[in-house]
Protein backbone atom coordinates (compact mmCIF):
# COMPACT_ATOMS: atom_id res chain seq x y z
CA UNK A 1 0.00 0.00 0.00
CA UNK A 2 1.54 3.65 -0.81
CA UNK A 3 0.49 6.40 1.56
CA UNK A 4 0.20 9.51 -0.10
CA UNK A 5 0.03 12.83 1.44
CA UNK A 6 -2.04 15.47 -0.53
CA UNK A 7 -0.56 19.32 -0.16
CA UNK A 8 -2.64 22.11 -1.68
CA UNK A 9 -3.79 25.23 -0.15
CA UNK A 10 -6.85 24.80 -2.41
CA UNK A 11 -9.22 22.50 -0.84
CA UNK A 12 -11.66 21.74 -4.00
CA UNK A 13 -7.88 20.15 -5.75
CA UNK A 14 -6.99 18.74 -1.94
CA UNK A 15 -10.27 16.73 -1.79
CA UNK A 16 -10.93 16.21 -5.67
CA UNK A 17 -7.14 14.19 -5.88
CA UNK A 18 -7.81 12.53 -2.09
CA UNK A 19 -11.29 10.58 -3.92
CA UNK A 20 -9.78 10.38 -7.30
CA UNK A 21 -7.11 8.53 -5.86
CA UNK A 22 -8.85 6.54 -3.19
CA UNK A 23 -10.72 4.15 -6.19
CA UNK A 24 -7.04 2.82 -6.45
CA UNK A 25 -6.67 -0.68 -3.89
CA UNK A 26 -2.36 0.31 -3.91
CA UNK A 27 -2.96 3.82 -2.80
CA UNK A 28 -4.09 5.41 0.80
CA UNK A 29 -4.34 9.41 1.25
CA UNK A 30 -3.28 9.36 4.70
CA UNK A 31 -4.16 12.83 5.29
CA UNK A 32 -4.36 16.51 3.34
CA UNK A 33 -2.87 19.41 3.64
CA UNK A 34 -3.19 23.32 3.18
CA UNK A 35 0.72 24.30 3.45
CA UNK A 36 3.99 23.27 4.38
CA UNK A 37 3.21 23.41 7.80
CA UNK A 38 0.90 21.28 7.97
CA UNK A 39 2.90 18.92 5.84
CA UNK A 40 5.35 18.55 8.78
CA UNK A 41 3.36 18.22 11.35
CA UNK A 42 1.46 15.68 9.68
CA UNK A 43 4.61 13.56 8.98
CA UNK A 44 5.17 13.56 12.34
CA UNK A 45 3.06 11.57 13.25
CA UNK A 46 2.17 10.02 10.03
CA UNK A 47 4.75 7.90 7.56
CA UNK A 48 4.35 9.09 4.09
CA UNK A 49 5.81 7.71 1.26
CA UNK A 50 4.51 10.14 -2.13
CA UNK A 51 3.58 13.47 -1.39
CA UNK A 52 1.58 15.51 -3.96
CA UNK A 53 3.06 18.86 -3.38
CA UNK A 54 2.06 22.30 -4.68
CA UNK A 55 4.44 24.97 -5.17
CA UNK A 56 2.54 28.31 -4.52
CA UNK A 57 1.14 27.70 -0.54
CA UNK A 58 1.22 30.54 2.29
CA UNK A 59 2.80 30.24 5.30
CA UNK A 60 5.21 27.59 3.99
CA UNK A 61 5.38 27.06 -0.03
CA UNK A 62 6.14 23.80 -1.80
CA UNK A 63 9.69 24.32 -2.56
CA UNK A 64 10.67 25.47 0.87
CA UNK A 65 8.77 22.45 2.31
CA UNK A 66 10.59 20.32 -0.18
CA UNK A 67 13.73 21.13 1.32
CA UNK A 68 12.73 20.90 4.91
CA UNK A 69 11.09 16.94 4.04
CA UNK A 70 13.91 15.37 2.32
CA UNK A 71 16.32 16.99 5.20
CA UNK A 72 14.01 15.43 7.30
CA UNK A 73 12.50 12.14 5.86
CA UNK A 74 14.95 11.85 3.09
CA UNK A 75 12.83 8.23 1.80
CA UNK A 76 9.51 10.06 1.57
CA UNK A 77 9.35 10.95 -2.74
CA UNK A 78 7.65 14.46 -3.38
CA UNK A 79 6.03 15.01 -6.65
CA UNK A 80 5.48 18.64 -7.24
CA UNK A 81 2.29 19.42 -8.93
CA UNK A 82 1.69 23.02 -10.19
CA UNK A 83 -0.16 25.20 -12.59
CA UNK A 84 3.00 26.71 -12.50
CA UNK A 85 5.89 26.03 -14.66
CA UNK A 86 8.90 29.23 -13.22
CA UNK A 87 12.13 28.23 -14.08
CA UNK A 88 13.11 29.53 -10.66
CA UNK A 89 10.68 26.95 -9.13
CA UNK A 90 11.48 24.14 -11.33
CA UNK A 91 15.63 24.56 -10.15
CA UNK A 92 14.47 24.67 -6.50
CA UNK A 93 12.08 22.15 -6.30
CA UNK A 94 14.56 19.45 -8.16
CA UNK A 95 17.67 20.96 -6.45
CA UNK A 96 15.99 20.18 -3.16
CA UNK A 97 15.11 16.78 -4.02
CA UNK A 98 11.68 16.62 -5.80
CA UNK A 99 11.79 12.83 -7.57
CA UNK A 100 9.25 14.55 -10.25
CA UNK A 101 7.39 17.36 -11.22
CA UNK A 102 4.46 18.16 -13.31
CA UNK A 103 1.70 20.27 -14.28
CA UNK A 104 -1.85 20.11 -13.05
CA UNK A 105 -3.29 19.36 -16.01
CA UNK A 106 -2.02 16.15 -16.31
CA UNK A 107 -4.57 13.35 -16.71
CA UNK A 108 -5.81 11.11 -13.82
CA UNK A 109 -4.34 8.26 -14.99
CA UNK A 110 -1.07 9.29 -15.79
CA UNK A 111 -0.71 10.93 -11.91
CA UNK A 112 -1.59 7.56 -10.85
CA UNK A 113 1.45 5.72 -12.83
CA UNK A 114 3.58 8.63 -12.11
CA UNK A 115 2.63 8.15 -8.39
CA UNK A 116 3.92 4.19 -8.41
CA UNK A 117 6.94 5.30 -10.57
CA UNK A 118 8.28 7.42 -7.63
CA UNK A 119 7.26 5.58 -5.53
CA UNK A 120 9.47 2.17 -6.98
CA UNK A 121 12.36 5.02 -6.70
CA UNK A 122 12.25 6.47 -10.22
CA UNK A 123 11.85 10.53 -11.27
CA UNK A 124 9.63 12.66 -13.78
CA UNK A 125 9.44 15.38 -15.37
CA UNK A 126 7.04 17.04 -17.62
CA UNK A 127 8.33 16.80 -21.14
CA UNK A 128 8.46 21.19 -21.45
CA UNK A 129 9.35 21.78 -18.20
CA UNK A 130 12.27 19.48 -18.80
CA UNK A 131 13.28 21.55 -21.54
CA UNK A 132 13.12 24.75 -19.65
CA UNK A 133 15.40 22.90 -17.04
CA UNK A 134 17.87 21.61 -19.44
CA UNK A 135 17.64 24.88 -21.54
CA UNK A 136 18.10 26.82 -18.27
CA UNK A 137 21.30 24.63 -16.43
CA UNK A 138 23.43 24.84 -19.96
CA UNK A 139 22.73 28.77 -20.25
CA UNK A 140 23.83 29.18 -17.26
CA UNK A 141 27.16 26.85 -17.50
CA UNK A 142 27.80 28.86 -20.78
CA UNK A 143 27.94 31.78 -19.80
CA UNK A 144 29.65 31.05 -16.27
CA UNK A 145 26.41 32.80 -14.66
CA UNK A 146 27.67 32.46 -11.14
CA UNK A 147 26.85 35.71 -8.99
CA UNK A 148 29.62 36.45 -6.88
CA UNK A 149 28.57 39.10 -3.98
CA UNK A 150 31.11 40.51 -0.94
CA UNK A 151 30.21 39.06 2.54
CA UNK A 152 30.30 42.24 4.19
CA UNK A 153 27.94 43.81 1.70
CA UNK A 154 25.44 40.96 2.50
CA UNK A 155 25.97 41.95 6.05
CA UNK A 156 24.06 45.17 5.54
CA UNK A 157 20.61 43.29 3.92
CA UNK A 158 17.93 43.72 6.92
CA UNK A 159 15.67 41.04 7.93
CA UNK A 160 13.13 42.74 6.09
CA UNK A 161 14.87 42.85 2.98
CA UNK A 162 15.92 39.21 3.55
CA UNK A 163 12.15 38.35 3.14
CA UNK A 164 11.77 40.23 -0.39
CA UNK A 165 15.41 38.52 -1.50
CA UNK A 166 14.32 34.76 -0.87
CA UNK A 167 10.92 35.74 -2.49
CA UNK A 168 12.73 37.08 -5.76
CA UNK A 169 14.63 34.09 -5.90
CA UNK A 170 11.39 31.73 -6.20
CA UNK A 171 10.51 33.95 -9.19
CA UNK A 172 7.89 36.17 -7.92
CA UNK A 173 6.56 39.45 -9.22
CA UNK A 174 6.85 42.97 -6.80
CA UNK A 175 2.81 42.35 -6.33
CA UNK A 176 2.86 38.44 -5.51
CA UNK A 177 5.63 39.38 -2.93
CA UNK A 178 4.00 42.57 -1.49
CA UNK A 179 0.70 40.21 -1.21
CA UNK A 180 2.81 37.34 0.62
CA UNK A 181 4.42 39.73 3.28
CA UNK A 182 1.34 41.96 3.55
CA UNK A 183 3.03 45.26 2.32
CA UNK A 184 2.42 47.83 -0.89
CA UNK A 185 4.42 47.18 -3.78
CA UNK A 186 5.94 50.85 -3.45
CA UNK A 187 7.59 49.31 -0.36
CA UNK A 188 8.46 46.26 -2.20
CA UNK A 189 10.19 48.07 -5.05
CA UNK A 190 11.74 50.14 -2.51
CA UNK A 191 13.42 47.46 -0.68
CA UNK A 192 14.53 45.72 -4.00
CA UNK A 193 16.07 49.02 -4.81
CA UNK A 194 17.93 49.32 -1.76
CA UNK A 195 18.93 45.36 -1.55
CA UNK A 196 20.40 45.88 -5.20
CA UNK A 197 22.56 48.80 -4.70
CA UNK A 198 23.60 47.16 -1.09
CA UNK A 199 24.98 44.13 -2.87
CA UNK A 200 26.44 46.10 -5.93
CA UNK A 201 24.13 44.09 -7.84
CA UNK A 202 22.58 45.29 -11.26
CA UNK A 203 19.04 44.35 -11.56
CA UNK A 204 16.47 41.71 -9.95
CA UNK A 205 17.64 38.60 -12.18
CA UNK A 206 21.24 38.89 -10.70
CA UNK A 207 19.66 38.54 -7.34
CA UNK A 208 17.42 35.76 -8.12
CA UNK A 209 20.13 33.70 -9.59
CA UNK A 210 22.60 34.77 -6.19
CA UNK A 211 19.88 34.15 -3.67
CA UNK A 212 19.63 30.60 -5.46
CA UNK A 213 22.79 29.59 -6.05
CA UNK A 214 23.64 30.24 -2.21
CA UNK A 215 21.19 29.32 -0.83
CA UNK A 216 19.83 32.38 0.15
CA UNK A 217 15.84 31.21 -0.77
CA UNK A 218 16.08 28.93 2.37
CA UNK A 219 16.67 31.75 5.29
CA UNK A 220 14.39 31.05 7.77
CA UNK A 221 12.24 33.89 8.52
CA UNK A 222 9.11 34.43 10.17
CA UNK A 223 6.71 36.10 7.20
CA UNK A 224 4.37 37.24 9.87
CA UNK A 225 6.59 39.03 12.06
Amino acid sequence: MIRVLIADDQELIRESLKIVLGIHEDISVVGVAKDGYEVLQMLERQQVDVILMDIRMPGMDGVYCTKEVKNRYPKTRIIILTTFDDDEFVFGALKYGASGYLLKGVSMDELYNDIITVYQGGALINPDIANKVFSMFTRMNAQNLYIQVDEADAAQVSEAEWKVVRLVGYGLSNREIAQKLYLSEGTVRNQLSSVLSKLNLRDRTQLAIWAVQTGKTLKDFDEHA
